[in-house]
């Protein structure tokens, strides 16, 4: 009985200890990020220096020159938050009401329903007929509407996946709602939405972080400044800084005499990455503990 009990033991501290050592490669590279973000130009790029998870010669030069012109940050800020969380808001409540029916017995077409939404995930019109549409057929070309209708639908993986779980309700549940005279409807949003929190939750991060992440449609649709995203607007700094750099070690003719300040570069790629993520680190903590469930109970069965 000893023998098993110290075997235990020391499977126990096996695993603690391999999973301590993962965490790390998870967590050791965001601090070194955040190091660099906060490090001088000099102590990352000189000959000889290297990354360190402390920042070295502590300096905010990087966050001054992405926040040299805040009112820009702060409206791109804007854009981004209010168009993921009102694009994953309505994408959530889309995808609920068209996998509802299909999880029901009694609704007749399901299964050719269900056959076309799989059939998109198979086929689509390609880039220069998406862009055609939207542009002079939509209308959405240059708009806000362009980041949110577009992905309304949430994508056929996310209904297929929201669809099973609500395979897993017990069945007697809205039965015994219709009996006392509840619609489809009360049915929906009073019993299959409060049950299914787990897996909306994670329907609902992953189009978050997607949609937080938005940039192509912004290079695609997007001319007007005021609509630009987070993501866009700190790519255009990065290449503002790298082409003023670039400029400051090659002058063009006639502008030898002009004196050109060299941009943090490096360290402001790392500042840019704490400043997009760091929104999404924070949020992500509240949504952990329903993604496993979310996922797992939701792809139990087809």
């Amino acid at each position: 009985m000893k023998t098993m009990f110290k075997q235990g033991k020391r499977y126990k501290i096996f695993i603690y200890l391999f999973f301590f050592l993962l965490s790390l490669t998870f967590i050791l590279p965001i601090i070194l990020v955040i190091s660099v973000s906060f490090s001088s130009e000099a102590s990352v790029t000189g000959l000889g220096n290297s990354f360190s998870l402390l920042p070295r010669d502590f300096t905010l030069d990087a966050y001054r020159q992405a926040f040299r012109n805040p009112e820009r940050i702060l409206r791109a800020y804007w854009v981004t938050t209010s168009q993921a969380v009102l694009g994953t808001v309505l994408s959530c409540l889309v995808v609920g009401m068209v996998a509802y029916p299909l999880s029901r017995t009694n609704f007749a077409y399901k299964k050719i329903v269900a056959f076309i939404i799989f059939f998109t995930m198979l086929f689509s019109g390609g880039m220069i007929p998406t862009y055609i549409i939207y542009t002079q057929w939509y209308g959405l070309a240059d708009s806000y509407w362009v980041y949110i209708l577009p992905g309304i639908a949430g994508g056929a993986w996310n209904t297929l996946i929201v669809r099973t779980f609500f395979k897993q309700l017990p069945e007697s549940l809205f039965e015994s709602a219709k009996i006392d005279g509840a619609r489809e409807f009360t049915c929906f949003f009073r019993i299959a939405l409060p049950l299914s929190k787990p897996v909306f939750a994670t329907i609902g991060f992953m189009s978050l972080v997607i949609r937080w992440n938005e940039w192509f449609t912004t290079l695609l649709y997007i001319r007007n400044s005021d609509l630009y995203t987070l993501q866009f607007m700190l790519e255009r700094i990065l290449r503002e800084a790298d082409f003023m750099n670039a400029l400051m070690r090659r002058p063009f003719p006639g502008m030898e005499h002009l004196t050109i300040l060299e941009r943090p570069s490096m360290t402001l790629q790392y500042a840019i990455a704490v400043i997009a993520a760091g929104p999404m680190l924070m949020v992500f903590p509240f949504f952990q503990r329903f993604l496993t469930k979310g996922l797992t109970v939701g792809a139990i069965k087809g």
